[in-house]
């Protein structure tokens, strides 16, 4: 299946076999499966208008965001990567850029975790999801 058909459906045994094939491709699966995490749970948090599956999917976002970050520090790599504030969304201010080969994603986050600081801005694009499923697809 393709990333986008993986994020489109909702049986969690599609996605979890998907998220195995990815791992095993080393590092960057890794990080594909965290960025594409972050982004369904993100698009699926949206959807919901409050309570127990809304709290469930932004949690799960946020660990999706932690592990982004854990395997970035954790390997050698050219990914142009980091935190910035965003003063314009209070109570989310923090936003986690990952400039991939497809394109720039990015995250909003309530705290900021480790990582060094983004240097770049933003490119106004509305983009993560369709650069992340290409990543997905591109490894």
């Amino acid at each position: 299946m393709t990333a986008r058909e993986v994020f489109n459906q909702n049986d969690g045994e599609v996605t979890k076999a998907y998220y195995q094939e990815m791992n095993a491709k080393g590092w960057m699966g890794q990080l594909a499966v965290a960025l594409f995490r972050a982004q369904k749970r993100s698009t699926a948090a949206k959807k919901y208008h409050r309570g127990r599956f809304k709290r469930d999917a932004y949690s799960v976002k946020n660990w999706s965001l932690s592990e982004v970050v854990r395997i970035l520090q954790a390997f050698e790599h050219s990914i142009v990567w980091g935190w910035k504030e965003d003063p314009n969304t209070p109570g989310f201010e923090w936003v986690l850029y990952v400039e991939t080969s497809s394109g720039q994603c990015s995250f909003h986050s309530a705290s900021r975790l480790d990582g060094p600081p983004f240097l770049g801005s933003w490119d106004g694009l509305h983009a993560s999801e369709e650069h992340i499923i290409n990543f997905c697809d591109s490894i």
